[in-house]
């Protein structure tokens, strides 16, 4: 297994690991009676840390990259991260009922 296989492997555990977590107990405290003021807070960090995850597993990937001087994947990825970016910047400009 490669050093980048491993890294994005980590970073992919933890992501779900973590957002799987905070869903789980957010939605544990939303049915057992808590106010929404703990368990919201909960759910958004568990959905946003799922959201998240793919976008560092292509930074990591890129930092990798760059690190073992493939210069044509770097770029590669370097241009899809500024697509995920591009894509985050637009549902925030032209969506702004959030």
């Amino acid at each position: 297994m490669t050093r980048l296989e491993r890294s994005v492997g980590i970073v992919l555990r933890v992501g779900v690991s973590v957002s799987s977590g905070c869903l789980a107990l957010g939605l544990v405290l939303s049915l057992t009676g808590v106010p929404k003021t703990v368990a919201g807070p909960l759910l958004q960090v568990g959905l946003l840390t799922l959201l998240c995850t793919p976008v560092a597993r292509v930074v990591i990937s890129t930092i990798e990259y760059v690190v073992a001087r493939e210069w044509r994947f770097a770029l590669l990825t370097l241009i899809v991260l500024c697509e995920l970016m591009a894509s985050a910047a637009a549902a925030l400009i032209f969506n702004r009922r959030l």
